[in-house]
């Protein structure tokens, strides 16, 4: 397939400037156009510049070369880059891809080398040149084209192998972990280091308004909520999380460069963080159960995040994170038992009676303030006055003094444990 400029169905000669042809012009500045590319790319992409220079000097300034002489050679004939050519410029991109290089970087050394051609050519343009300038400009935009999809190609064919392989190594750690298998052995076969400690989430993620809309596909929304959700958390944890996540929430095993017996409440308070800015970015609620864990005990450490989540969704805490040591006394009211069962008597009377409930509910939340749970439930304080003594009539339990205070909150806590249905086990 020809890409050479045609006049009337006619194929035109190689473009000349001032009477000479462009190929030869391009051939013989070869070194110097080489060693140009090469100048401006250290400059100007700071990414070539950390390159050693043997690699610099050698592997790439064989890539100019080719680039630009497969350029003189489609100035010459016409057509556009054969296969052989495309192929070795296709393998170089995949190196670039294999060694971390950014895409935008390895397009724009290709913009570089045709900017540093087409300046050259031009420099020996005369008034008389203009069709062929013309034409010359067309063919560096063809060029251009064709190395661009070439080079983008290669580039991610490779990199979806390395994100490939890179996925099927953290999902094996992951699996490794989660079910106590040879943690250091998957790793090492993989190629991976296991750090000291592992701060492990257990989240569960709401649903995004979008899920619920007419005529927008619930699974289109929840995986645009997702995608987001997993950028946000890679964006604010240090090292690569080793995630299970699905719409409604999952596994993530943050790794940690301490012990979990030194984990820091400036760690904790940073997980927290991203937590609330993953709620953000994914527009869901999402309640999320964390505890630290060697690789050795990660096991339970799942297990015991999922509690703690379970733990603090039942008893009404609000979304972010939650750590055992914030839902103790819920708990441990909240294990199967005889006690737990009595507790739940307690206060079980009020569910006939929302209102009287919910009001107990806000008065505990709002710290015994009778006014706060008056603005919280938007009634008059003296309706709050009204209804915690009918509750205490109710229930012999009278919520604003101290004693009976602990005893209402341990019993709701109870009594939402039997509602819950999932209290962590005995």
């Amino acid at each position: 397939m020809t890409q050479r400029a045609v006049r009337g169905g006619t194929p035109q000669p190689p473009p000349t400037f001032d009477g000479v042809m462009l190929h030869e012009r391009l051939r013989d500045a070869l070194p110097t156009l080489t060693a140009r590319v090469l100048d401006r790319l250290v400059d100007q992409v700071p990414v070539y510049d950390t390159m050693p220079g043997e690699q610099l000097r050698g592997e790439i300034q064989r890539v100019v070369e080719q680039g630009i002489g497969s350029f003189v050679d489609m100035l010459r004939s016409g057509r556009a880059p054969d296969e052989n050519r495309l192929l070795a410029l296709r393998q170089s991109a995949a190196k670039r891809a294999e060694e971390g290089v950014p895409v935008e970087a390895v397009v724009r050394a290709y913009h570089v080398g045709a900017q540093e051609c087409l300046h050259q050519m031009l420099a020996h343009a005369t008034a008389d040149d203009l069709e062929q300038v013309r034409t010359a400009t067309q063919l560096v935009f063809q060029f251009l084209e064709r190395m661009t999809v070439t080079v983008v190609s290669g580039f991610f064919a490779e990199r979806q192998a390395v994100l490939g392989e890179e996925q099927s190594a953290r999902q094996a750690v992951l699996t490794a972990l989660v079910e106590g298998a040879d943690v250091p052995a998957t790793a090492a076969r993989w190629g991976l280091d296991v750090p000291p400690c592992y701060l492990v989430l257990d989240l569960a993620v709401g649903a995004h308004p979008d899920e619920a809309l007419d005529g927008v596909s619930p699974a289109i929304a929840a995986k645009r909520k997702l995608r987001r959700l997993r950028v946000e958390l890679d964006r604010h944890v240090d090292g690569t999380a080793l995630t299970a996540l699905s719409g409604d929430g999952g596994l993530a095993l943050i790794p940690c460069r301490t012990d979990p017996d030194h984990v820091t409440t400036r760690d904790w308070s940073r997980l927290a963080t991203a937590v609330a800015h993953m709620q953000r970015v994914a527009g869901a609620d999402i309640m999320a159960g964390a505890t630290a864990a060697a690789p050795q005990d990660v096991p339970a450490a799942v297990t015991l995040a999922r509690e703690v989540r379970q733990v603090a969704t039942a008893s009404d805490r609000p979304p972010g994170l939650h750590r055992l040591p914030d839902v103790l006394l819920e708990y441990q009211l909240m294990r199967p038992g005889p006690a737990r069962d009595e507790l739940a008597a307690l206060i079980r009377p009020l569910t006939d009676r929302p209102e009287l409930l919910d009001t107990v509910r806000a008065y505990l939340h709002c710290g015994l303030d009778r006014r706060r749970t008056a603005h919280t439930l938007r009634v008059h304080p003296n309706t709050v006055d009204y209804r915690l003594r009918r509750a205490a009539e109710i229930t012999a339990l009278d919520v604003t003094t101290g004693t009976d205070a602990l005893r209402v909150r341990a019993a709701l806590a109870a009594l939402d444990a039997e509602a819950a249905g999932s209290a962590p086990p005995a």
